[in-house]
């Protein structure tokens, strides 16, 4: 197997954990876009959606998205690169994407215990349990749609690695 897999999902769903444990078993390279945002920019998601706005920030996302895809690695992208139909199209015809999917709560919960501002901004101005659950009621039929599979994670990691492995080699 050599390809490009995708992780979306929403934010504190587990994309960079998981994507590192699977490059990691695969031999694979791993990126985390918002990482690779911070590092090519030396700005925060925060800071670049105070200088340019969201839309701004979705557009060097869309871009980051292109750069860094190649084959033989795990991508975790930001938890709202799927709101673009291009950057889902994108990642349909380059790679396998996989969807992990979690309960509001379980996220909510996750956030709660690093809720990591700088790289998280909100999204609405709302609780993080309200905003959460109305993050994923907005965009939970784009990762549906952005997905070749989807795995539930609210579950122990390396269940949650097994069952992607398991998933890959079919």
């Amino acid at each position: 197997m050599n390809k490009t897999i995708f992780l979306v999902g929403a934010r504190a769903a587990g994309k960079t954990t998981i994507g590192k444990m699977l490059a990691n078993k695969l031999s694979f390279s791993f990126v985390d876009t918002d990482c690779h945002l911070l590092e090519t920019t030396q700005k925060t998601v925060a800071e670049i959606v105070e200088k340019e706005g969201w839309d701004g920030f979705r557009a060097r996302e869309s871009q980051v998205l292109i750069d860094t895809t190649k084959s033989s690695r795990v991508i975790a992208t930001g938890g709202g690169m799927v709101l673009a139909e291009h950057n889902r199209d994108f990642m349909k015809q380059n790679g396998t994407v996989i969807f992990l999917s979690a309960p509001a709560a379980t996220l909510a919960a996750r956030l709660m215990k690093d809720p990591n501002v700088a790289q998280r901004p909100s999204l609405t101005g709302l609780s993080i349990v309200d905003e959460m659950e109305k993050v994923l009621a907005d965009r939970l039929p784009l990762y549906h749609d952005a997905a070749h599979h989807v795995i539930n994670v609210d579950q122990d990691e390396r269940q949650i690695l097994s069952e992607i492995l398991q998933i890959l080699q079919n």
